[in-house]
């Protein structure tokens, strides 16, 4: 399988004065296109540094990071950009919808940002098949957490993605709504054929992925095949 993210050797430590925080050491793994992975471990473990690590949102201390055959590692932070704007799409805990456009307008900012034709027509393609094609003018603050993240859901499917990225994308949401949302990504995942990287403290849900590495103290502890794969 081609490889669509390598980390090699990546360490992350951060600096205040006369100390040093080692975050992250010397971590390496690579994950192949199609790929459904997720990385676990417990609060303070390094996952959304390493999350931000490869998706371009952080500079790491040491060691590469090549996305979709892109080193990230010499690029401003413009080119950081234009790489995530083409490659990437995101799913976070607090679903961080633009709170002053509809549903509709959120799914379509990334489409505008890459000057796509009909984004509207696409914009409301994606939220039908999320369920919300009644909700396509209601603003952020009209939705319910489980319609936030459909929504959200949406906007990071509609730039097509090689690679998208999903922070605790259950983590504020109530059991039932959870088992909904965690179906339609992985259901808009298959008909996308996008790679899938989860971080998530949810076992059940890293027991859906194909691979599941652990992070414990900034180490990999475990890469490791799911009993259902």
């Amino acid at each position: 399988m081609e490889s669509i993210l390598d980390i090699k050797n990546v360490s992350k430590i951060y600096k205040s004065g006369n100390h040093s925080l080692t975050v992250l050491n010397d971590i390496n793994f690579s994950i192949s296109k199609g790929e459904t992975v997720a990385i676990t471990g417990p609060s303070g473990s390094g996952k959304t540094t390493l999350l931000g690590l490869c998706a371009g949102l952080d500079r790491a201390s040491s060691g590469s990071v090549v996305l979709s055959g892109v080193a990230l590692d010499s690029l401003s932070e413009d080119e950081r950009a234009a790489v995530r704007n083409q490659y990437v799409g995101f799913i976070f805990q607090n679903f961080q919808l633009l709170p002053t456009l509809t549903a509709l307008e959120n799914v379509m900012v990334p489409l505008e940002l890459r000057g796509e034709k009909n984004s509207k027509a696409f914009a409301l393609d994606l939220l039908a098949k999320v369920g919300l094609a009644d909700r396509a003018d209601h603003y952020p603050v009209q939705l319910s957490g489980g319609e936030q993240q459909r929504v959200s859901l949406a906007r990071a499917f509609s730039n097509k993605p090689a690679l998208l990225f999903a922070d605790e994308p259950t983590g504020n949401l109530d059991a039932e709504t959870s088992e909904k949302i965690i179906k339609l990504l992985f259901d808009l995942n298959k008909d996308a054929g996008t790679t899938l990287v989860i971080v998530t403290h949810d076992l059940d849900l890293a027991a859906r992925t194909n691979r599941i590495i652990k992070i414990k103290g900034g180490q990999i502890i475990a890469n490791e095949t799911p009993q259902h794969a």
